[in-house]
């Protein structure tokens, strides 16, 4: 329990250069991290330097005494067979099954450390790519620079340990720590983040977050809060947007006001699902906004507040006979209807004639006009047949593009007195590049 294991191969330099008179990455690595169990991996030729001096556990118990420690374990894997010490294919399957049975042996209180600095290229690649392709993210990779910055030059002929360690430099109290982490990002994360990038291109928040949740809590803490943020909005989930956006350092929500955010969130929405080729959707649900664009209309452009001649049935309001009885309003809607106003639930139609005989603004009774329209002409068969709906069947039945439909829908909030500028409905492309900044790694 609460072990620092470190799993090293040797090399040239370990324990100590015979070129520089200071530690090799194995000896460096232990004095720094003070593991309290060291295994050597001892290809043939480690062996015999081994066998002929005694030279790795004579650098380590003198290391141990200089620490006052006691109680370190050291064991060996012994490879005596190994002469041709270049085969990564050997080494990444030996790495893999040694660390294997480490991590079996290991509680969640324990740490490895394994040294990518000592050894042949070969072992160096096999423990990186072991950490690469994910096998054991908890290990913790560690590199030590050479104290002159450069490669070692490897000196092999005379060495003597007790020389050495008595010209070791890096026997003084005030050495440099020359050990780094290195973090190398699996590629199962690499995999994933590339794939939650192509989420959050298609605005598909809710599988970009799914994603993010299956990686590693550490790999996805600087950008999750804005997948699970984003996920929320995209649902119009206003009080869990909240929630995330206060733990999120940008203003992500140009819009932030009562009635305001709804609609123009809303509105926001339906523009996402037309830029997802989602017609069908996009079109089933212009009749909300319609109805509360063309209520909010009439209101701030003609001074007519529709909810003064209008009574609630459960969920659904429906004009009030008694209400408008005798006003211009009721007047307006029976010429329009030829004296056959029906009343009932409001309609975008109703608003529509009203507008037109309230307010002098040609444009806005175009706008009116042309999303009346479309609502006819294309949203209850988007709604109530089973039809394939594309942006050539709406530009077919309607006269207009997706795209121009959008246009004016976000024209008419320019008659609702909310005064939203023209940045904000760019404000999910901004959101996307906050997620995307987030994601870039730290340097």
């Amino acid at each position: 329990m609460n072990e620092i294991i470190l799993f090293s191969p040797l090399g040239g330099t370990d324990p100590i250069s015979g070129s520089n008179c200071q530690d090799g990455s194995m000896l460096h690595i232990c004095r720094v991290y003070k593991p309290t169990k060291i295994i050597l991996y001892m290809s043939k030729e480690i062996l015999e330097n081994q066998e002929k001096d005694d030279r790795y556990h004579y650098a380590l118990e003198h290391l141990f005494r200089l620490q006052q420690r006691e109680g370190v374990v050291i064991e060996e894997i012994k490879r005596p067979e190994l002469t041709y010490v270049q085969e990564f294919d050997f080494f990444y399957k030996d790495f893999r099954e040694i660390i294997g049975k480490i991590f079996a042996e290991m509680d969640t209180s324990d740490r490895l450390l394994l040294n990518i600095s000592s050894g042949t290229p070969a072992m160096k690649s096999g423990l990186l790519v072991l950490q690469t392709l994910g096998e054991y993210p908890a290990a913790t990779m560690i590199q030590v620079s050479t104290p002159a910055g450069k490669m070692n030059e490897h000196t092999h002929k005379d060495y003597d340990i007790e020389l050495l360690w008595d010209l070791n430099e890096d026997n003084e109290p005030d050495f440099k720590n020359r050990c780094q982490v290195v973090q190398c990002p699996t590629l199962s994360k690499i995999k994933n983040e590339e794939i939650i990038k192509k989420h959050i291109a298609v605005y598909d928040y809710q599988a970009a977050a799914a994603v993010a949740e299956t990686m590693q809590p550490e790999d996805t803490q600087s950008y999750l809060k804005y997948l699970k943020m984003a996920e929320a909005r995209i649902l119009l989930d206003f009080p869990t947007v909240d929630k995330w956006q206060k733990k999120i350092a940008e203003d992500c929500l140009p819009v932030k006001s009562g009635n305001s955010r709804k609609y123009f969130e809303y509105a926001l929405n339906l523009s996402i699902k037309l830029k997802r080729k989602e017609y069908a959707d996009f079109i089933r649900g212009i009749t909300p906004i319609i109805v509360d664009l063309f209520e909010m209309v009439l209101k701030k452009q003609c001074n007519i507040d529709v909810n003064a001649y209008t009574k609630s049935a459960s969920e659904v309001r429906t004009w009030d006979k008694t209400k408008l009885e005798g006003t211009n309003l009721q007047i307006t809607l029976n010429e329009n209807y030829n004296g056959n106003f029906r009343y009932g639930p409001i309609y975008s139609d109703h608003l529509r004639v009203l507008i037109q005989a309230y307010s002098q603004d040609m444009r806005l009774h175009s706008l009116v006009n042309d999303l009346r329209q479309v609502e006819e002409k294309i949203r209850n068969m988007a709604a109530h047949q089973i039809v394939s709906i594309t942006d050539e069947k709406i530009e077919e039945k309607t006269g207009f593009t997706g795209k121009q439909i959008m246009d004016k829908i976000i024209s008419m909030f320019s008659y609702t007195g909310m005064n939203i500028d023209k940045k904000s409905w760019s404000s999910y492309d901004e959101l996307n590049q906050w997620i995307l900044r987030a994601m870039e790694p730290v340097n």
